[in-house]
């Protein structure tokens, strides 16, 4: 999902609140929701993959999470984890600090342990991509959630963005640029659980950190150098109390 100007991230009016508010709560706009007919908010989901090649399962989850690339007010984000890498394979694309990102997470969601393949969804809700219906119902409903999100304007120089005024927890948020390879990356795995399988994945993360801190008020951040060509940078705004995702956009 490219950025030009002013990306408009704001659910604002209302007419804005009156439409969301009957999606969440009408039996009808629950039917909806199934069956994906659902009005796409301007806010993008962010949808975060944290998967392994080592992993006998996430090869299925990740064909599962790519039918979700193309589709409108959708970032998918993969981060392929270190942690499987005991099994007799060390994943190629791997790094720790998304092994730690997931452990932020698990901390911030309360749960027991990690799992793999894991799917968070707008950084508060965790889903187990068991199948494609389940997937796509989980994100037709984080859709229909209202958010009122700061507008994100990508500086035409390419080498800044801009975060606009908007609501956000008293511990303030943190926004972080992840750049990541748009499309398929495939890998041959030599050993391991899927030793003799070509593992597919989609938009690679291939790092994040963070830019600066939003707490309210319009700011004006640099983004990362060294930007390799045909990658792509995520802006992600996210609360540091509960790690909900306040709005994201991409350049």
């Amino acid at each position: 999902m490219g950025v030009r100007g002013w990306t408009r991230l704001v659910i604002a009016g209302a007419a804005g609140a009156c439409l969301f508010g009957a999606v969440a709560t009408s039996a009808q706009s629950v039917r909806r929701v199934a069956r994906a007919d659902v009005a796409v908010r301007e806010a993008p989901v962010v949808v975060e993959l944290f998967t392994a090649q080592g992993c006998g399962g996430c090869p299925e989850a990740n064909q599962r999470v790519e039918t979700l690339v193309d589709r409108p007010g959708v970032i998918v984000l993969t981060y392929p984890v270190d942690y499987w890498d005991y099994t007799g394979w060390t994943d190629t694309l791997a790094r720790p600090e998304f092994s730690e990102r997931q452990q932020a997470y698990r901390q911030a969601l309360r749960l027991r342990a990690v799992s793999t393949p894991q799917v968070i969804l707008d950084g508060y809700r965790t889903v187990a991509p068991r199948d494609e219906d389940s997937l796509g119902v989980a994100v037709n409903e984080e859709s229909a959630r209202r958010l009122w999100a700061p507008d994100i304007e990508f500086r035409t120089s390419g080498d800044r963005v801009g975060i606009g005024s908007g609501r956000v927890e008293d511990g303030g948020a943190d926004v972080l640029a992840v750049v990541y390879t748009p499309g398929p990356v495939l890998v041959r795995v030599e050993s391991g659980d899927n030793r003799g399988r070509v593992v597919r994945h989609t938009n690679v993360v291939r790092s994040i950190q963070p830019i600066g801190e939003w707490t309210g008020r319009p700011i004006l951040l640099s983004l990362p150098d060294g930007i390799e060509a045909g990658d792509r940078v995520a802006v992600l705004i996210q609360s540091r109390d509960d790690r909900h995702i306040l709005g994201a956009a991409v350049r």
